[in-house]
């Protein structure tokens, strides 16, 4: 397959540990922890308590707000969790990172194959890449933090009597929680909690963005009381046709009324919303209303988009978008040809109209262009394949994923921080690509993950497009399988052959496994191109975005052990050697 930049290289899968029986008293999807947490939030806001609340009156406002939001009952200890992480979390944020600890439990490691030893303050992580403790632990400690692989009350006693932490981030199951909190209470040390959500005490897992968010937590970052969900809704509501009309003028002629229609036709607005969210990590100050004039550059990023959606429907044959009829098969093909032509047109037109200087227009113009190119250069080498299909090899699908998904995200985050402030924007351009480039592939891997089974939002095996399913699955496929597979590609699928059968051979395959621990390392990936990124603001929005855009991931992680420890200066002592070393 022909390409147009330097080749992709797979970096170091993370593996996903196996998922073991769930807490039932912790909501086991972001979407609902989400929900839950923005209720808690409000709740908190109202009642204005003061920290330390004691445990039995954490758990009367929790019992509160089980019945507000009719929710499970055993809910209770975790939005009791909940609220007081929220008591304390301004607190937490105006702490040094060098006076806060990080304490995560050794059973995030996958025990049968773990080399790492203890001594008395813990785990001793050989950083062998199995899970997640050496991501974390390294983290932490760069920021300055101290970090140990341990966990319980008594632990939690000891470092506070050291009089040398200012702040705690524990990561554990809720029992041992509980037994932490008396004392933490007492000493009123400000502390968050990420539970686990497993009742087993080995191989577990956690909702490792929490950690992330929490222990990046800063009053450096501007942004950090954002309300992404809110923001998302808010740009949701620019695409109604009364909003549009008053954004881009009224349209002139059929054309533009049908061209109107498909923008305010579903979509997940990701771009603009990137675009608002970029802009207001840069901006001046993030409480004042967006202008009027970045709703033009966020609605010309979504003209764009839905551009190459009419674009990519009429070269790939498909026959329905968004669960009705793709603009093409509506009107034919010439009129679908002619409004997508317009809305680029259109995106150029709002970006050219902004209200800004000469030289961040042109920068605007510049870098949508740039985008506009990396896009079709991708989608070429595309078509040129399907003119003589051949099996594709899984980094060469994804490096489809990098010239056509990648591009649109890097371009929208790059126009919100443009609009904002061009000096700025100067500053962090290399790290907006790198952190595209990542968080696009993640995201077309969810979207190959997404097709599957009958309620799967498209085909690609019936759209005879490349998939990284398809491609893992001949990559580990032996003898006759792999042959047939090989004829798939070609897109000459056996009569005798169904798609659920096929979808059946992924998963026997592991290629399903395979493309899930893509995903995450992907992501993972975007976050840590973000390491080296100054400004707090745009750093820490940036973090939250990806938790935002993959609200769908099932939450894992959870124990139930205690161990012991002596005072801080002998974990900061151990700290040092393992720089040196």
């Amino acid at each position: 397959m022909p390409t147009t930049s330097a080749p992709l290289k797979i970096p170091r899968v993370v593996p996903q540990q196996k998922l073991r029986q769930p807490k039932e008293n912790i909501p086991q999807t972001r979407e609902e922890r989400e929900l839950i947490l923005r209720e808690v939030r409000h709740y908190v806001a109202e009642q204005t308590l003061v920290p330390p609340v004691p445990l039995e009156d954490l758990k009367v406002h929790a019992d509160k707000l089980v019945v507000a939001l009719d929710t499970k009952e055993v809910y209770r200890d975790y939005i009791g969790i909940l609220i007081n992480n929220e008591l304390w979390r301004e607190t937490l944020a105006a702490v040094p990172f060098e006076r806060r600890l990080l304490m995560v439990p050794k059973c995030l490691r996958v025990e049968a194959k773990c080399p790492a030893p203890f001594d008395e303050f813990g785990l001793l992580c050989k950083s062998c890449g199995l899970c997640s403790i050496q991501d974390l632990e390294y983290e932490a400690e760069k920021l300055g933090y101290a970090a140990l692989v341990a966990e319980g009350s008594a632990i939690v006693m000891s470092l506070i009597q050291t009089g040398k932490i200012d702040a705690i981030v524990g990561v554990a199951c809720i029992p041992v929680l509980e037994r932490a909190f008396p004392y933490m209470e007492a000493a009123a040390v400000p502390g968050v909690a990420i539970p686990l959500l497993q009742d087993d005490c080995i191989d577990t897992t956690v909702d490792e963005e929490w950690i992330w968010d929490y222990i990046h937590l800063t009053s450096d970052d501007k942004t950090r009381r954002l309300d992404l969900s809110q923001l998302h809704e808010e740009v949701e509501t620019w695409f109604t046709p009364e909003s549009l009309e008053n954004i881009m003028g009224q349209s002139e002629g059929d054309t533009e009324v049908i061209a109107r229609q498909w923008l305010a036709r579903s979509g997940k607005r990701w771009r603009p919303f990137l675009t608002s969210a970029s802009f207001q990590a840069l901006r001046g100050d993030a409480d004042e209303p967006i202008p009027e004039d970045l709703r033009k550059v966020a609605v010309a990023i979504e003209c764009f988009h839905k551009a190459s959606l009419i674009h990519d429907d009429i070269e790939d044959e498909d026959t329905e978008r968004y669960g009705e009829k793709t603009l093409h098969e509506e009107y034919g093909i010439a009129v679908a040809l002619n409004v997508g032509d317009l809305l680029i047109g259109e995106g150029y037109r709002l970006i050219a109209e902004t209200s800004v200087s000469a030289e961040q227009r042109a920068a605007m113009l510049k870098v949508a262009a740039e985008g506009q190119r990396h896009l079709c250069r991708g989608q070429g080498a595309e078509l040129i394949w399907k003119r003589n299909p051949e099996p594709l090899k899984s980094v060469e699908v994804l490096d489809i994923f990098r010239q056509k998904t990648a591009p649109a995200f890097e371009v929208a985050l790059q126009l919100g921080c443009i609009y904002a402030d061009l000096e700025k924007y100067e500053d962090v351009s290399e790290v907006l690509g790198q952190y595209s480039e990542n968080l696009g592939i993640a995201y077309q891997i969810r979207d190959d993950l997404s097709d599957l089974g009958s309620e799967g939002e498209t085909n690609d095996l019936a759209g005879f497009r490349p998939t990284l399913l398809l491609a893992i699955a001949h990559e580990k496929a032996k003898d006759e399988q792999k042959g047939q597979l090989a004829r798939i590609w070609r897109r000459q699928i056996p009569e005798d052959i169904t798609l659920k059968e096929i979808e059946e051979w992924y998963r026997n395959l592991k290629a399903v496994k395979r493309a899930e621990d893509l995903q995450l390392t992907y992501k993972e990936m975007a976050i840590r191109s973000l390491t080296d990124l100054e400004n707090a603001n745009l750093k820490g929005l940036l973090r939250r975005v990806i938790g935002k855009i993959f609200n769908d991931t099932v939450v894992k992680g959870w124990c139930s052990e205690v161990q012991q420890v002596s005072e801080l200066d002998k974990v900061r002592e151990r700290q040092a050697q393992k720089v040196q070393a």
